[in-house]
């Protein structure tokens, strides 16, 4: 009987590829969890109503009015500058109402009334250089050509997007890792128990021929 019953019982390095493989499974199934709630879901909620156009440039303008953005000059070293506000609006093919162009979903939530938000340098001559520079861009070198933009009519049906910062390859990489850990983890707690099972056999084996 004793020798049956230590048969049964995991070896230390068996033991150990049990807890790594339940590990495993425990984080996959935490992260798959904790990405649904905290991230996401808040993404396929931007996503949700939207989808794609064609857009024109109508006008390119600079507000008088300027906003704060913090700089930082080293690890202690923080301060504030200012930048003035561009606005480049546009016509989409799915509607003839004017819209707001922004660069993606995090610049319009920083600051829903300017289309471009500079690096924030410690001069604001430097911070008003780059914003004139995009300011040409959009003028000369967009101009009238036609470009892929990106809307929300449930949540901002007055702004686009040129870029969107929760694409399929982010949400994709947001289920794959969980499920490849989780994955990981299932096969090297069947592979242990297999190998067990495999070495239990063989010893039996072994007694009958004995």
């Amino acid at each position: 009987m004793a020798r049956s019953r230590a048969a049964y019982e995991y070896t230390e390095a068996e033991d150990k590829s049990m807890r790594l493989g339940f590990f495993l499974i425990a984080a996959g199934l935490l992260s798959l969890l904790g990405l649904g709630c905290c991230w996401l879901r808040p993404a396929l909620q931007e996503r949700g109503g939207g989808g794609s156009a064609n857009c024109t440039v109508l006008a390119v303008r600079q507000l008088g009015e300027r906003f704060a953005c913090t700089f930082s000059c080293g690890a202690a070293c923080r301060g504030t500058a200012r930048y003035p506000c561009l606005q480049v609006l546009v016509r989409t093919s799915r509607s003839a109402a004017p819209a707001l162009l922004h660069e993606d979903e995090r610049q319009l939530r920083t600051n829903p009334k300017c289309s471009y938000i500079p690096p924030c340098a410690r001069d604001d001559q430097e911070n008003s250089e780059n914003v004139t520079y995009k300011q040409k861009y959009w003028k000369e070198k967009v101009g009238s050509q036609p470009f892929t933009c990106y809307f929300n009519q449930h949540l901002r049906p007055d702004d686009v997007m040129l870029k969107r910062t929760h694409d399929e390859t982010v949400l994709l990489h947001c289920f794959l890792w969980p499920v490849v850990t989780f994955l990981v983890g299932v096969l090297i707690v069947v592979l242990t128990i297999c190998a067990k099972s495999l070495a239990i056999r063989a010893e039996a084996i072994k007694k009958k021929k004995h």
